[in-house]
């Protein structure tokens, strides 16, 4: 059996001093330890979000940036590739204008040799003609 006399109150009293002691030494300081460091943290998660946030907003942007530029460079490369088709077009008609001429000349050329080489074959045909004829029958 227990027996409540002096000793059970000072052991109550002593217990009692020694916790609010305790309180006010250790635990106290430790809860506001971890306070402080819950709302640095929790600052620090705010900040992380925010920035992350930020970083999704401007590659977001960056992308839509570069798909303009790319889209933009795609039409001024069309661009330049129909400028360089119609150029080379008109420089094939033109190569091809002075090339017919060519021709044309050349053509010309050709047959003003072959009529003035008639024309001394003609008149060479008698000899050519005689000089075989004597040496086949000789």
């Amino acid at each position: 059996m227990i027996d409540l006399d002096i000793s059970f109150f000072i052991q109550l009293a002593n217990f009692i001093i020694t916790l609010l002691v305790l309180n006010l030494l250790m635990f106290r300081p430790i809860r506001e330890i971890i306070r402080k460091r819950a709302e640095l943290m929790s600052d620090q998660l705010a900040k992380v979000e925010n920035f992350t946030g930020l970083a999704d907003t401007k590659v977001k942007d960056y992308e839509a940036a570069l798909d303009g530029a790319r889209k933009k460079g795609m039409e001024i490369r069309n661009d330049f590739k129909e400028q360089g088709a119609s150029q080379e077009h008109t420089l094939l008609a033109e190569a091809g204008k002075v090339a017919a001429a060519t021709m044309k000349e050349a053509r010309a050329e050709v047959a003003a040799d072959k009529g003035a080489a008639m024309k001394v074959l003609d008149g060479e045909v008698e000899a050519f003609a005689q000089k075989v004829t004597a040496k086949v029958l000789g």
